[in-house]
């Protein structure tokens, strides 16, 4: 069939940041109960590596070795949940005192964007999820108000090391696209993540995700 382009309904585009979450990492194994991150701003991925070396032998280029693949991301927000302090390095002996340069705490972190077409913007979503990040210490910046006050924000560097999937090479990494999945599939990755009346929210491991995904076709 020949190729067409611009379809109506089929242009599709990425918009918007929502839903934030962050799993901190629990004492033993796995992850502890999932918080809510009001005021999430912007997640900027940063994927590295997949650099190629060439080898030579003869005279002519032998082979093309690829390197491991890396994945950071950055946070930005107006504000943080408690949860998250011992992720950014704080303390807090007692409430209300903060002690920063503390021991910084992995955690594992999910957020939405939206997907929408030329015919519909709300077409649907993607959730994102992170496994094994840690934050890198940042820079906070407090300035005087003046006549046009503006609210602060905070900025975090986050690196991962990757998670073992059956079958799969290891990731940090997963997505979860409503325009492609059901809508029970969506459910049961939701119920897992974002918790339910009987549940709370968890941070499973990607083959656990994946399992669930598969269960609710």
């Amino acid at each position: 069939m020949k190729i067409k382009w611009d379809e109506d309904g089929k242009r599709k585009f990425h918009a918007g940041v929502s839903h934030g979450v962050v799993y901190p990492k629990a004492d033993g194994e796995g992850y502890e109960n999932g918080a809510g991150w009001n005021g999430l701003t912007g997640v900027t991925e940063s994927p590295s590596g997949a650099e190629p070396t060439d080898l030579w032998a003869d005279n002519m280029k032998y082979a093309r070795l690829i390197s491991g693949e890396d994945y950071s991301f950055t946070i930005e927000a107006y504000m943080y949940p408690e949860e998250f302090e011992p992720c950014d390095g704080l303390s807090t002996p007692v409430k209300g005192v903060r002690v920063g340069q503390q021991k910084r705490k992995g955690f594992g972190f999910s957020w939405q964007t939206k997907v929408g077409t030329d015919e519909d913007p709300d077409k649907g979503y993607i959730i994102h999820v992170v496994w094994n990040a840690t934050a890198k210490p940042a820079e906070k910046t407090h300035e005087t108000m003046n006549d046009s006050p503006d609210a602060e924000t905070f900025s975090w560097e986050c690196d991962t090391v990757p998670v073992n999937i059956a079958a799969l090479k290891p990731s940090a990494v997963a997505e979860f696209d409503s325009t492609e999945l059901t809508a029970k599939q969506m459910k049961a990755v939701e119920d897992l993540l974002y918790g339910t009346e009987s549940a709370e929210a968890t941070l499973p491991s990607p083959d656990e995700l994946l399992a669930a995904v598969k269960a609710a076709v």
